[in-house]
């Protein structure tokens, strides 16, 4: 009966595991040392998909300390991240308040919204309040990219959540 309590919660805690280790490591450009343009940001996914699926699992603490780390980890200045990536629990928690029912192509249309959102609001804070050069090209290939591994993730997780549900049960 413990190692049952044990083992889920540890994977409940996957997601979160997950988003921090991605925050902590560069693995977006790991990638794209070995393809120039590619580049995605599954941050992104991993937050509007557990928010918007199971809120209770990532805390917007988490998030944003989450986005905290990954300003140090990439040399931003320190927020940015962490706003973006609250804008897109925002936006899940807003599109989970509002639907009964979501699907793959709602979470995909709603997603590819609240990822101009958060991407143009990061554009726009670190071009003003820093002097990071940013790549126009590259942050568009970046939003390409994290939009078309979406249905991926989004297949993906949902088996992971459906496996966590079983084992609730």
């Amino acid at each position: 009966m413990i190692i049952s309590k044990i083992a889920n919660k540890g994977l409940n805690i996957g997601p979160l595991f997950f988003l921090y280790y991605l925050s902590i490591s560069e693995i977006d450009t790991y990638f794209e040392n070995f393809f120039e343009i590619l580049s995605f940001n599954i941050q992104l996914i991993i937050i509007y998909f557990w928010v918007l699926k199971r809120p209770s699992l990532l805390g917007n603490g988490h998030i944003f300390f989450a986005g905290l780390i990954n300003d140090v980890v990439m040399g931003f200045p320190l927020g940015i991240s962490s706003l973006c990536y609250l804008i897109i629990s925002l936006m899940a928690t807003y599109i989970k308040n509002m639907s009964v029912n979501t699907s793959i192509t709602s979470d995909w249309f709603t997603f590819f919204l609240a990822a101009m959102f958060s991407n143009g609001t990061f554009l726009i804070l670190a071009s003003n309040f820093s002097e990071i050069q940013i790549n126009f090209l590259d942050m568009s290939y970046n939003t390409f990219f994290t939009l078309i591994f979406f249905p991926f993730f989004w297949f993906l997780f949902n088996v992971y959540n459906s496996m966590i549900g079983n084992r609730n049960v």
